[in-house]
């Protein structure tokens, strides 16, 4: 049985994991000098909870038909899962240094053709949770016990695309399908309240048939408790887990700057922002 005292030290590990994933993005951007860092670092606690917690995979084979798997939707996100997938050891950590280069493994958006672990070619927002229907009817089709796990913007929210594939899970009770909405307000245009509020989002995918959680994207305890729900439910319908993240979590000098969906960084501001999140080390 599990303790408080073990859950807390699981808890600590998966902050450590974190705080990796975000150090990696980091480094990853200061190749060059720019890159998705925001929603990088606000995500990063999501994708420890998913990688180092929930999800079933073979570090040395990205290809084993018993994985979970993970499509990534926003494929502006790339350096957040390439961040994941090195801290995983899916990636070697020493590629982390070609990102974005010619010929790179690891190009600015993500793409299933380049990388080991990018289960789809993400970009065009929408199209994750659609493809996503499909691999988990067909996984079912064929008796594999695998989960499928969807990360998505709330920017994705406003799409059309996104809410006919949320109907067309429900309809098939598609409970090994878990939708993670990254819920950071904030979209090319401006917020996205703004732009175009989901609001209540909640409601909204409960009223199309889904299990819903939400919870604070940051907080580790939390995640741990909306994934295992979401994995454990004996419910046979679809479930989303909406995460409230927060951009640039971990660089408090980030934090503080002005929302932008493409923060900008200063060439001197990279080796700072290190700095920052060293400070501030789990142990």
């Amino acid at each position: 049985m599990e303790t408080g005292g073990s859950r807390a030290r699981a808890n600590v590990s998966l902050a450590r994991r974190a705080w990796r994933i975000r150090r990696h993005a980091l480094r990853m951007a200061a190749v060059q000098g720019q890159g998705y860092i925001g929603q990088a670092l606000g995500v990063a606690d999501v994708l420890a909870v998913a990688w180092f917690h929930a999800l079933r995979y073979r570090p040395e084979d990205p290809e084993w038909d018993g994985r979970d798997r993970f499509l990534l939707s926003v494929g502006h996100y790339a350096i957040a899962l390439y961040a994941a997938l090195i801290e995983a050891g899916v990636l070697p950590e020493e590629e982390l240094e070609t990102y974005g280069c010619d010929d790179s493994r690891l190009p600015m958006s993500g793409m299933a053709s380049c990388t080991p672990g990018m289960e789809i070619t993400g970009g065009s927002l929408g199209h994750g949770l659609p493809i996503a229907v499909g691999v988990a009817l067909a996984l079912r089709h064929r008796g594999n016990p695998a989960l499928v796990y969807n990360l998505m913007s709330d920017g994705e929210l406003g799409e059309g695309s996104t809410w006919e594939a949320a109907m067309v899970a429900a309809h098939h009770r598609l409970a090994n399908l878990v939708c993670l909405v990254d819920f950071n307000d904030q979209q090319a245009d401006g917020p996205s309240r703004e732009v175009l509020s989901a609001e209540p989002v909640e409601e909204k995918w409960r009223a199309f048939g889904w299990h819903v959680q939400r919870v604070d994207g940051n907080d580790i305890a939390a995640l741990v408790a909306a994934f295992d729900l979401a994995r454990t439910l004996d419910e046979p319908r679809p479930r989303a887990i909406v995460c409230d993240t927060r951009l640039c979590r971990g660089v408090p000098f980030l934090e503080r700057r002005e929302r932008a969906h493409f923060v900008r960084v200063e060439p001197g501001e990279w080796a700072r922002a290190l700095a920052a999140l060293d400070e501030a080390e789990p142990t």
